[in-house]
């Protein structure tokens, strides 16, 4: 059995150009396909959050039209109420990276507003990525690597391929043209070499231990990569 740590954002807002604060958090299905597939195959899961805040969950990722219809929603729904670990989060400043077999950050807009620039988890995500240990991450979830920079003050993913939701994606969700900044936008800037597939539909990308998802149909095929790294 492997221990993986599962990293959240602790927002519930992302602020947008205008200064508005559009209500997010995680998005449900990137949480709780991996969880489910973890778990599965009897992995033990922890979560840590910035402060060990308790995570919340963006309202519209629980949305039937979110899930394939209303049988999907339910199913996500059940889940996340047996995802125990979401209701008591270790503070991400506390982790110990030696303590853990993989790393996982889901997406949502939240990482946006918080991981992009939380320097505990630019730490994080820098040291994992040197272990060698699985370090998987999904959808808007890459905004933090923006936030690992190495000694030299590079991006310590520069170079890396990497799959993320696409400024394609965000335009077609309809907040590209209100946000401060874009995802891939962002990543191709910090010198990352973001793999674009279709929008929405499953698209991963791996890279030496990086593993990589684009959108919310990425993360069971994403969490059936790290499985495979775990066996």
């Amino acid at each position: 059995m492997s221990k993986i740590l599962f990293v959240l954002t602790g927002a519930d807002h992302w602020t947008l150009a205008d200064g508005t604060e559009h209500p997010t958090g995680f998005w449900a299905e990137e949480a709780a396909a991996p969880y489910e597939a973890f778990t599965a195959a009897g992995h033990e899961v922890v979560v840590a959050t910035p402060g060990g805040v308790v995570p919340t969950v963006d309202r519209g990722s629980l949305a039937p039209e979110a899930n394939g219809g209303p049988e999907g929603a339910a199913r996500v729904a059940a889940t996340l109420d047996a995802f125990t670990q979401l209701r008591t989060p270790i503070r991400l400043e506390d982790v110990d990276l030696a303590e853990y077999d993989a790393v996982f950050y889901p997406g949502g807009h939240g990482p946006m507003e918080d991981l992009a620039v939380n320097a505990d988890s630019g730490r994080l995500l820098v040291d994992a990525l040197g272990s060698g240990k699985p370090l998987a991450v999904v959808c808007h979830g890459p905004a933090a690597l923006l936030a690992a920079v190495g000694e030299d003050g590079a991006n310590a993913f520069a170079g890396y391929r990497v799959a993320a939701f696409t400024d394609a994606e965000e335009t077609q969700a309809g907040l590209a043209d209100r946000a401060k900044w874009l995802l891939e936008t962002r990543l191709r800037e910090a010198g990352v070499d973001v793999q674009a597939g279709e929008p929405w539909a499953p698209h991963v990308v791996v890279d030496r231990n990086l593993i990589t998802g684009q959108n919310p149909a990425s993360s069971a095929p994403l969490a059936t990569e790290v499985l495979k790294r775990l066996s």
